[in-house]
């Protein structure tokens, strides 16, 4: 007996900053189409939901809690990952959650063979001064910052998030001060892993240090063991990849260089090489311009950004040798590239996507041409701060069993 799919968007929220009525993560059912969203439910924590997941098998979704740990105590809560039970009609329920050493949890990727969670914490750009004594005797200042990290979470057969099985601390800085704007030029004093991508081979974590213009590769089961790293052209600041349907080509965020990059990449040893690099925006928006997030149409084979200053989600193609901006819609002014609209997500069909359109406080709904990567607007729905959007497909055994409870 069949049952009909249910579609949900899950939409992590920001509710720390000063009047911000967001936080948590919103469930939103959605028409098959795209053209319809509505309010399930909500769960008020964590906080900061910058990034979630979801792993099918044990119907959970994990989700980040992006802060800096706020030191002694704490205060207030510390920079974890959570973990939800996704329930037959839709609702949160609470797992477990583990903390996330290094400060600013953004990014997971989840890997079901190996029953693993991933974790990239970007730490802040503010240092700490520190007096010192010289070797001469007299007095001096060192600068010290926060450490930038890859998390390996073992998983539970449940889904709960276990211990971790290693961790790796990422060194060295970029060029500092540097041309970005961010914490006044200094962007790249140290290490800042934006992304962490298992490899569609399941062999490789991928990350992006923007703060060392690096990428990585780590070989991963139990542990993290270094693979491959390529070095990008300096201040460019390397921030999301995401992986075409062969898994030869990778494709990446150039944040400060305001450009996308195109990769191949080589699965046996986690090598990446570049292929090509173009600008993100179609031509000078007179304010700094920021890309942020990258994914890939499967159908069209489009490669999709949203650019913060252009203020944009633009689509590229690539031919096997050279990129090629095809089009773009205008999303809500950002208030500066920290305060824009952070993400967007394609339903699993790929028939539309939906936009984190945080300054507007609303979640856009585009259609998306199989042929062309043309998008098309559908509906918006209002919902303060939104971050990030996961979908998940109930069917209707499932919200039989979740209804019986």
């Amino acid at each position: 007996m069949s049952h009909a799919a249910r579609l949900i968007a899950y939409v992590g929220s920001y509710g720390c900053a000063p009047g911000a009525t967001g936080g948590g993560v919103y469930a939103l059912a959605v028409a098959a189409d795209g053209s319809d969203l509505r309010l399930l439910s909500r769960v008020e924590e964590p906080k900061e939901a910058g990034y979630l997941v979801y792993a099918p098998e044990t119907r959970t979704l994990y989700a980040v809690d992006e802060r800096k740990t706020d030191g002694r105590g704490p205060v207030d809560p510390p920079a974890a990952v959570h973990a939800f039970v996704v329930e037959g009609d839709g609702a949160l329920r609470f797992l477990n959650s583990q903390n996330a050493p290094g400060p600013r949890p953004t990014f997971l990727d989840y890997h079901a063979g190996s029953r693993s969670l991933v974790c990239a914490n970007h730490g802040d750009f503010q240092h700490v001064e520190k007096v010192v004594r010289l070797p001469d005797g007299g007095w001096g200042t060192d600068y010290v910052y926060d450490d930038s990290t890859l998390l390996l979470y073992g998983l539970e057969v449940d889904g709960r998030i276990g211990a971790l099985r290693d961790v790796h601390v990422f060194d060295g800085h970029g060029q500092d001060p540097n041309f970005s704007p961010q914490n006044g030029g200094h962007a790249q004093a140290s290490p800042h892993a934006h992304c962490a991508v298992i490899d569609p081979s399941g062999h490789h974590v991928i990350v992006c240090d923007k703060g060392t213009d690096r990428i990585h590769s780590f070989r991963f089961g139990d542990r993290l063991e270094p693979a491959a790293t390529l070095q990008m052209a300096p201040e460019t600041g390397p921030r999301h990849i995401a992986f075409d349907a062969t898994g030869g080509h990778a494709f990446a965020t150039l944040e400060f260089a305001s450009e996308l990059a195109a990769l191949r990449f080589d699965a046996e040893t986690g090598a990446f090489t570049l292929v090509d690099r173009m600008s993100t925006v179609a031509s000078d928006p007179g304010r700094v311009n920021e890309p942020a997030d990258v994914r890939i149409h499967r159908r069209s084979g489009c490669i999709y950004v949203n650019n913060r200053g252009e203020d944009s989600l633009a689509w590229f193609a690539f031919d096997g040798e050279k990129l090629s901006r095809r089009g773009a819609v205008p999303l809500a002014p950002s208030i500066h590239p920290g305060l824009a609209a952070r993400s967007f997500a394609f339903d699993p069909s790929g028939t539309f996507l939906l936009v984190a359109d945080r300054p507007a406080h609303l979640v856009r709904a585009y259609g998306v041409d199989a042929t062309t990567g043309d998008l098309s607007p559908l509906t918006d729905f209002a919902l303060p701060d939104p971050a990030f959007i996961a979908f998940v497909e109930l069917d209707g055994a499932q919200q039989s069993a979740g209804d019986i409870g």
